[in-house]
């Protein structure tokens, strides 16, 4: 990854805040949670490395709600790709697959729309946490909506074994950065 960038995801996350949610440690950064401005430098380098990383050999991009949307959104006026947001709210539209999601604090139910049977997708979101949204993700686009899923981009990974997600998806995850939290602070560290 190009040294700019992550120089700029590290200082990003410098004095982020640490949140408690039910003994999971969360922290709260302008990519991740939107809470804090979006500095558009960042955004922009982010989503410019992204694009190094992939051939967008794909027919949509597709993000989930809420945070991968502000990448997902650039990654597609760039690349000319369509993209698709897996939704929090329920639209009761034909077609609309559901999907029932666990994470390290709560249990989400998503909704799909917008694809088609055989569409090449590229995933795009903000963070790695616990990897239950990822996982149920990709399972149902894969099973269910029969989209290929051919590539997955992430900024932040928390998760301590990436590879385990990895092996349950079937596919590598491309991150930018792996970060945990360390007495009140994010540090990077190396699966």
């Amino acid at each position: 990854m190009n040294t700019m960038v992550r120089s700029l995801l590290r200082e990003s996350l410098e004095n982020v805040p640490i949140v408690d949610k039910g003994g999971y440690q969360y922290f709260v950064h302008p990519l991740t949670d939107g809470a804090n401005a979006i500095e558009p430098l960042l955004l922009e380098e982010v989503t410019l490395e992204l694009m190094k990383e992939s051939t967008f050999d794909c027919d949509k991009i597709v993000t989930v709600e809420a945070m991968g949307i502000p990448l997902a959104t650039l990654l597609s006026h760039k690349t000319r790709k369509p993209f698709v947001i897996i939704r929090k709210r329920q639209y009761y539209l034909p077609g609309e697959v559901e999907i029932t999601a666990s994470t390290g604090y709560s249990k989400n139910n998503l909704y799909i729309n917008g694809l088609e049977k055989g569409d090449r997708v590229i995933i795009v979101d903000d963070v790695l946490s616990t990897g239950g949204t990822l996982i149920q993700t990709i399972k149902t686009l894969k099973e269910v909506c029969q989209v290929d899923v051919r590539e997955v981009h992430l900024i932040f990974n928390k998760h301590e074994h990436p590879e385990e997600i990895e092996a349950a998806i079937g596919m590598p995850i491309n991150v930018m950065l792996n970060v945990k939290v360390v007495d009140g602070k994010v540090v990077e560290f190396t699966p």
